[in-house]
């Protein structure tokens, strides 16, 4: 090739735009190959691309490109999930239109990824703003409708005040909106809802097919789910009423100290009238509204004048309202257990009440003092009367059959998961489709009139949803009756933007959603890769599209993604000035421990190395990198060092570390040499195992074993003399680094003379035979020190191994004409000479 150096400026540029020119990437479904999808989960445009980016795409590209490398028809699409919140901020703080902001953003990210050099068929690319793929998504929407799989009702909700808009429970986070950070508030509306609860079954017991998913990806959704069977019965109020009440602790019944409402139960809004009762309920409405987020909060509680009688014992039990109880879990009643649920435990420490144990170690202990906080562990049931001595689930047991015996309680199965509220007061989303007409009701829009887009003039300078204010796009006519009617002005959770797009990305026809043929070929989805975050939100509502429209005939597909593989985080350290808050490491200069700004030259705290986030300025930009040392460098970065399932820190010395073996890998590969002969055969060994090792390594999606093996056959290949064996070495790294670094190894491959691109050349073939070990080295010892190393067939003769030895020339000058006593060899690995 006779270049010294590799130019990525260049090599970048012109083999991107060959594989563009050829399409290179671009998927065929009709083609007869094997089909393989590999899928990312695709980003929001956002503006700019961050490490967390670069990594999880080199990780899906690498595997997209060998397995083209391998035979298989491979679809690796990338697309925008461009609805949502940021874009409506933007509009307002920029005075820009959302779709503008969106859409430039999604120019400079595209040309960002392409710098990449991602194996990408960007002939399937779209954005979910897209109104050819939210017409669609209307289209499935009516579908689901028709099937009873979506209703309309009114329903407490999560508000957030600031986004003005609903949240799912999912997007709660410790009692603040996940976007806005605002304290989430409790109202009610009409909201659409998704009948996932309809599912709830078929997911939770889908999870054990999923056998290349993450356990703890698993374990989150079943938590999520939240299947638990026990007890429902009704306690009898001192108010004449009854209270249903539901446990999954039926056991500890006797344990009971008190009973709690929700505060918009009915016993509670039934009291609102007392200023106290209702100054109390508006306190509720501002805390948390997930189970998650009242486990941490302060459990509060007002005393009612109502008693609840206990259905054994006849004792009459305190009526309270709680900021702990959930109305929509369970029957927003529960019975307060102190002595062995932790949140019980804490209310009634709070408000003096009893905490009797009702469960013991062994009934010797029955009247052990309780700790300072709940025991939920297993053991025998103590202080319960008839239940004494019994195990917790004979207890369980034996409760249920008395209560349905006497008909005041039965057996049942509750769920935590909760149907999917989907309406959200916003603009930039996929308009409901739906009239609301005061003489025929709610009605869907004709599928003829899909897509309902967007209005482009809407108005952001008033919080609050731009729809519900537009002058006009809220007003039609009837689709039954031709009278004024109004359109529905909520748009769709942007997440179920993302919960079908893998389809839409599989199947592209212009008269529908997708084509069940074209689904049949590429579904389920072979790689998924994607960050732990989305483990519940993302990943459960995608399983249950999937379902829904299995259910209701669209394919036969139930599961979208059969392998799930969560990628660690990219991290840097942290910079901060007391005077000038954080700065990016652009700003910085490490001398030492120490850390100086570039400017003023003052020295700054050096933080803690955590995510990469635009608010601790930690960022590091892509393109400035890729500038510097070029895409393969920064490629081979994400995939070196770290697990990629572990947190990747950022660090200069590893990328400049990166870019000095690119330099290597292209000196290796000049020294090619056509006219070289004879064998190497433990090179060649080593290079047949490498192709194999390195393939295994990639498939089990062990990048950093692979860069290690590659790094192990270049020293190897870099140190041998010219042989036919050290060409194929290089040949065969050539191969195995082109998903790697496909830059370098298209212009390494071009200078070889080669007339066609390597991304269409197969997987370095391998000799079994090869594989086999038939060579053992051998270490000679003598006074105890290693004297040489022999290099012998394995399985050789004691008597041969020590001929070997005692051949060896630098054996001879150690033993120097002195006696040999005894010579002791280890079959294939030893011979100790002792004088």
């Amino acid at each position: 090739m006779n270049d010294t150096r590799f130019e990525p400026a260049k090599a970048d540029r012109r083999w991107q735009a060959a594989w563009d020119k050829a399409g290179t990437f671009n998927a065929d479904s009709n083609s007869d190959k094997p089909k393989s999808y590999v899928l990312e989960m695709f980003p929001y445009p956002s503006g700019r691309i961050h490490m967390g980016h670069v990594r999880n795409y080199t990780m899906g590209d690498v595997l997209a490109r060998y397995k083209k490398m391998r035979g298989f028809e491979v679809l690796h699409p990338m697309g925008w999930d461009a609805f949502g919140m940021p874009a409506e901020n933007a509009a307002m703080e920029k005075k820009v239109h959302p779709g503008a902001w969106t859409r430039s953003n999604i120019e400079a990210m595209k040309a960002q990824l392409k710098r990449i050099g991602f194996a990408l068929d960007w002939t399937r690319e779209f954005a979910t703003c897209d109104p050819e793929y939210y017409g669609h998504e209307q289209a499935l929407f009516l579908d689901m409708y028709e099937a009873g799989l979506i209703d309309r009702r009114s329903s407490e909700v999560n508000w957030d005040p600031v986004d003005m808009t609903v949240l799912a429970n999912e997007q709660v986070i410790d009692g603040k909106g996940w976007r806005s950070g605002a304290e989430v508030e409790k109202r009610k509306l009409d909201q659409w809802f998704l009948k996932i609860t309809d599912f709830a079954e078929d997911l939770l017991d889908g999870l054990d097919d999923l056998k290349d998913w993450p356990d703890k990806v698993k374990l989150m959704q079943e938590n999520w789910i939240g299947k638990s069977q026990g007890l429902e019965f009704s306690f009898d109020l001192s108010n004449g009423e009854k209270l249903p009440v539901y446990t999954t602790r039926p056991d500890t019944i006797f344990g009971a100290s008190f009973v709690a409402v929700a505060a918009d139960h009915p016993v509670a809004q039934a009291l609102s009238g007392d200023p106290q009762v209702a100054a109390f309920i508006e306190e509720c409405k501002k805390g948390g509204t997930t189970a998650a987020a009242l486990e941490t909060a302060e459990k509060l509680g007002f005393k009612t004048s109502i008693t609840a009688k206990h259905p054994f014992s006849g004792l009459d039990l305190p009526v309270f309202i709680a900021n702990f109880v959930l109305m929509d879990y369970g029957t927003g009643a529960v019975m307060g257990v102190p002595g062995h649920d932790q949140r019980d435990f804490e209310f009634a420490t709070k408000y003096e009440l009893p905490i009797t144990r009702v469960v013991a170690k062994d009934v010797s202990e029955a009247d052990a003092p309780m700790g300072g906080e709940a025991e939920s562990g297993d053991g025998v049931i103590v202080n319960s009367d008839f239940l004494n001595g019994m195990s917790v689930e004979d207890a369980k047991a034996d409760v249920i059959s008395r209560a349905e015996d006497g008909s005041w309680g039965k057996g049942t199965t509750v769920w935590r998961l909760r149907d999917w509220g989907i309406s959200r007061q916003r603009y930039w989303g996929t308009p409901i489709p739906f009239i609301h007409c005061d003489t025929c009701g709610i009605v869907p829009v004709p599928k003829d009139q899909l897509p309902v887009t967007l209005p482009e003039d809407v108005d952001f300078e008033t919080p609050g949803n731009p729809l519900e204010r537009h002058a006009t796009w809220k007003h039609t006519s009837c689709p039954k009756c031709g009278g004024q009617a109004r359109r529905e002005t909520d748009t769709l959770d942007t997440f179920t933007n993302s919960s079908w797009y893998f389809l839409r990305f599989a199947s592209q026809p212009a008269d529908k959603p997708f084509d069940a043929e074209e689904i049949a070929k590429w579904m389920p989805v072979e790689h998924y890769i994607g960050g732990i975050e989305h483990a519940i939100l993302h990943l459960l509502y995608a399983r249950f599209w999937t379902r829904a429209l299995a259910h209701i005939g669209k394919f036969d597909v139930k599961e979208p993604f059969a392998s799930l593989f969560t990628q660690g985080m990219v991290t840097h350290e942290t910079y901060r000035s007391g005077d000038r808050g954080w700065l990016s490491p652009d700003e910085v200069r490490i001398e030492g421990e120490k850390a100086f700004a570039l400017d003023s030259g003052e020295q700054v705290e050096r933080g803690r190395v955590i995510k990469m986030s635009k608010s601790k300025k930690n960022v590091v930009d892509p393109d400035n990198i890729i500038n510097d040392y070029g895409a393969d460098a920064v490629r081979w970065f994400m995939l070196s060092d770290s697990p990629p399932e572990r947190d990747l820190p950022w660090s200069e010395a590893g990328i400049e570390g990166c870019y000095r073996f690119v330099q290597r890998l292209w000196r290796l590969f000049d020294q090619l040499d056509e006219s070289a002969t004879g064998e190497d055969k433990p090179l060649a060994r080593r290079a047949h195992q490498t192709i194999v090792a390195v393939a295994d390594d990639i498939e089990a999606l062990s990048f950093n074993k692979a860069v290690a093996r590659i790094y192990e056959l270049t020293g190897a290949a870099e140190k041998a003399a010219p042989s036919e064996s050290r060409n194929f070495a290089i040949r065969a790294l050539l191969h195995m680094v082109s998903p790697m670094m496909p830059h370098l190894a298209e212009e390494a491959y071009a200078k070889m003379g080669a007339d066609h691109l390597l991304a269409d050349a197969p997987w370095p073939t391998h000799d079994e035979a090869m594989l086999v070990e038939d060579e053992v080295t051998i270490a000679v010892q003598h006074k105890g020190k290693l004297r040489d190393t022999l290099t012998a067939p394995k399985g050789a003769s004691k008597e041969d191994l020590e001929a070997m030895a005692l051949a060896s020339e630098k054996v001879q000058r150690s033993l120097d004409g002195a006696e040999i006593r005894k010579v002791i060899v280890v079959p294939d690995r030893l011979v100790n000479i002792v004088t």
